[in-house]
């Protein structure tokens, strides 16, 4: 069993909030690295939360949309959040994905320029407000790896190629490295000694990243020009089971784990090696939701 403990990704489900606050205390107990907050419900109210229920875990957002919140307004929570968690949080911003932009109907410019300018108004208003937690910049490739280098103190990928993060920590000098620069990714799990159906359940995640163009273009990058442009042509002829043939095995095996609990002990400690300084477990489950994928990562673990 590995002996470098993962992070772990937790969501504030409607209806179940409660439960989940009283996870983050169980998943400290276990003994994981952190708890990371996705964009998906309240996630800096849970940060907060988890901050006042746990003692010693890293707690952080993975990600806040910049495009919900005022920068100022998210740096006045930031610091205090900073400050009463005695340091454990960590702001992961982000630019998040087209289609949640267009919902929002939110006016942007360009992604790499807003976020520059997001991150400065937040450091020059938190001179009024106290200290700023760590910032971490949703990354993906290589000119928002570059931005996270220059105005950021860590990068936080999800759904990453383990095959392209060489390349990618290329981008990021040795002195950041050794400075604590932090090297996170969001790593959808599924534990299941039936590997074919943990790998259905992945597929089924990550559906929807498949159809971002961006996210297309950075497999491409890493070596899976096959699979997406095959998962293009499926989804544009909404063919369901030809998207699936399209994601291949390797490709999923590759930004994913899926498997026995052995199986994913191991890929985690292949993307520690890999550079990743924080994989952060995303579970899902075969047969329920988020807590059970979570009661089936402390078995994983005990």
């Amino acid at each position: 069993m590995t002996d470098r403990m993962p992070s772990v990704s937790l969501a504030a489900t409607p209806g179940k909030r409660t439960r989940t606050i009283a996870m983050a205390a169980e998943i400290e107990a276990a003994g994981f690295t952190g708890i990371y907050c996705p964009s998906f419900g309240d996630a800096i109210g849970l940060c907060l939360s988890i901050a006042h229920t746990t003692e010693t875990l890293h707690v952080g957002t993975s990600i806040q949309p910049i495009y919900l919140q005022h920068p100022v307004a998210l740096a006045t929570s930031a610091t205090y959040l900073h400050e009463v968690s005695g340091g454990r949080f960590r702001l992961g911003v982000g630019v998040t994905h087209g289609p949640v932009v267009k919902r929002l109907g939110v006016d942007t410019g360009k992604p790499l320029s807003d976020m520059r300018e997001y991150v400065t108004t937040m450091r020059a208003a938190a001179e009024r407000m106290g200290d700023l937690p760590p910032i971490d910049l949703a990354t993906l490739r290589d000119k928002m790896v570059d931005l996270s280098v220059e105005v950021g103190d860590g990068a936080v990928w999800a759904n990453a190629s383990r095959s392209r993060m060489a390349h990618s920590l290329e981008l990021v000098p040795d002195a950041r490295l050794g400075d604590g620069f932090r090297i996170g990714n969001m790593i959808p799990t599924v534990i299941d000694d039936d590997l074919e159906a943990a790998r259905a359940r992945n597929r089924a995640t990550l559906k929807g990243y498949v159809a971002l163009p961006n996210y297309r273009n950075y497999w491409i990058d890493a070596g899976y020009a096959d699979e997406m442009h095959a998962a293009k042509a499926a989804l544009d002829a909404k063919d369901d089971a030809a998207l699936m043939v399209a994601m291949s095995d390797a490709w999923l095996d590759d930004c994913t784990l899926s498997g026995p609990a052995g199986r994913v002990r191991d890929g985690i400690d292949a993307w520690f090696d890999a550079g990743v300084t924080d994989p952060i477990i995303v579970p899902s489950s075969t047969s329920g939701g988020q807590a059970k994928a979570v009661e089936e990562l402390f078995a994983a673990y005990a």
